[in-house]
């Protein structure tokens, strides 16, 4: 097969799937190519027992109306076809501790966010107002995050680390837990992490916090639906394998089936690292791909996926982020494996708006490729199947224990209500979604170098373009933004922020 198209997009992770609806809404002719059998990158979703699991997307933030998430949705035409439901407005996450009875609760909206953790620390209104202030001056100062046009940051923002930060802010150890507590949403660092990536992170939760009913691949559905709309073609099990140049131009892509795709501009939604190694190292300039190498990426996870016997386990409409100690927080992705896990995220999936028995549980930690490495140079998904063997079912069988011994400190009665576990390593992540190492946020964001990791989405191929979490932020919002930002490349930052714009205000 060759076809020719005007735009050709080499994954269809979130990133690449709205910047695919984008270009083609401008009449342009657009093809997404997908390696796996499903679409969406970690939008993907499966099936155990009859009970959905989501992958990446446990929860979304800014939905409400006209915040800001909801105004890139209107734009991509999905907003009015979501089904989801708002998680509990006094406590959409929790941050919990061994040593701690006290649950510390995130709540929506700034004003009753400060006012729930006012009822637990009663003299600490003025902090936690000031954190408010804080977080918001720094969103504020990225004008696309509010679907704005300007010059981004002030000068020195990108500098300050968020652990700093809360050690200036407060004296008070427990509030400062309590605030940073969600840090695993950005796999937080103390010795690196900017505070913009905490603030840009939590922000969008604190505004409104909701759980997609039926998991999260229904975003990738209704995106799929509007790119067909607008004319675009999407491909499954098509995983580019070559990047085809002639007279130094590239003029198109071959897949692993032969299939050959003709364009006038790329853009690649996959491991940049991996482009790079596709497209022809000598093809990009020295300084650019030992930068690009040397970045370290953020961990990855090992999760388990729990379906609960029928109407044994009450649905819970919040997250919990917990840590066996306070001190944990700003180490928790460098732990120790005899210590293994330091802590947790667990959220629930939802089925139906007027849910009271949970059907499962979603439970993440930290892990570190290199507990997996033993077993790299194995690949398995449903396009592409392989056995790891008896070590690695074992391996994943001894932590999916230490885990639930982890949950059952808080639920005593766990065990007994359920049906069925499933757990994913560093090495599922790495396959289904293709980051290296199966990294959950891309490149690991360091205040003391804060431009190392900012990755242009134009590159030195003339119609070669980058987008993804590792070359803006991750996260449903961060992608989407990202996808903006590499079409505004493509078609005018100016004219395309006024488009979407004009288009939401209608």
């Amino acid at each position: 097969m060759e076809k020719e198209y005007d735009i050709v997009i080499i994954g269809s992770g979130m990133g690449g799937l709205s910047a695919s609806i984008i270009l083609a809404k401008e009449g342009l002719k657009v093809c997404v190519l997908e390696k796996n059998n499903q679409y969406g990158g970690n939008l993907q979703t499966f099936v155990r027992d009859k009970t959905i699991f989501d992958t990446g997307v446990h929860y979304i933030g800014g939905l409400e109306k006209d915040q800001n998430l909801y105004q890139y949705f209107k734009y991509l035409g999905i907003i009015d076809d979501l089904r989801i439901k708002r998680m509990d407005q006094n406590a959409y996450d929790y941050v919990t501790f061994d040593d701690d009875p006290i649950k510390y609760p995130h709540a929506q909206g700034y004003d009753n966010f400060i006012l729930q953790l006012t009822n637990i620390f009663p003299s600490e209104r003025k902090t936690i107002e000031k954190y408010c202030n804080d977080i918001n001056d720094v969103c504020n100062s990225f004008p696309m995050y509010n679907v704005e046009q300007g010059a981004p940051y002030k000068d020195g923002l990108l500098s300050i680390k968020a652990k700093d930060y809360f050690d200036e802010l407060t004296d008070n150890e427990d509030l400062k837990a309590a605030l940073a507590g969600t840090n695993s949403l950005y796999g937080g660092n103390g010795e690196k992490t900017p505070l913009y990536v905490h603030a840009l992170s939590v922000n969008s939760y604190m505004q409104s916090a909701w759980r997609c009913i039926n998991g999260g691949s229904q975003i990738t559905k209704l995106l799929v639906k509007q790119l067909r709309k607008y004319g675009g073609d999407i491909f499954k099990h098509q995983e580019v394998i070559d990047f085809k140049f002639e007279d130094n131009q590239l003029i198109g892509v071959k897949t692993i089936k032969g299939d050959y795709f003709k364009a006038k501009q790329f853009i690649s939604n996959i491991d940049i690292n991996a482009t790079i190694k596709m497209v022809g190292e000598e093809r990009f300039r020295k300084s650019f791909r030992k930068r690009i190498e040397r970045l370290k990426v953020t961990p990855s996870s090992f999760s388990i996926y729990i379906s609960f016997k029928p109407e044994s386990f009450p649905y819970l409409n919040h997250n919990i982020y917990h840590f066996k100690s306070k001190d944990l927080i700003w180490k928790a992705t460098e732990y120790s494996p005899e210590r293994w896990p330091e802590g947790y995220m667990a959220s629930m999936g939802v089925h139906s708006e007027n849910q009271k028995y949970a059907e499962s549980l979603s439970v993440m930690t930290y892990m570190h490729f290199s507990e997996v490495e033993q077993w790299a140079e194995t690949k398995n998904t449903v396009a592409s199947k392989e056995e790891r063997g008896k070590s690695y079912e074992e391996f994943k069988q001894k932590h999916i224990d230490l885990l639930i011994d982890e949950l059952e400190k808080k639920f005593p009665d766990i065990r007994s209500c359920i049906h069925s576990v499933y757990a994913s390593t560093p090495l599922s992540y790495r396959d289904y979604i293709g980051g290296q190492n199966g990294n959950m946020y891309g490149f690991e964001k360091d205040a003391d170098n804060p431009m190392k990791t900012f990755i242009s989405a134009r590159t030195k191929i003339p119609n070669l373009f980058l987008t993804g979490q590792s070359v803006n932020m991750h996260g449903m919002l961060g992608v989407t933004i990202g996808s903006v930002v590499t079409c505004s490349e493509i078609l005018g930052k100016e004219y395309l922020i006024n488009k979407i714009k004009s288009e939401i205000n209608e």
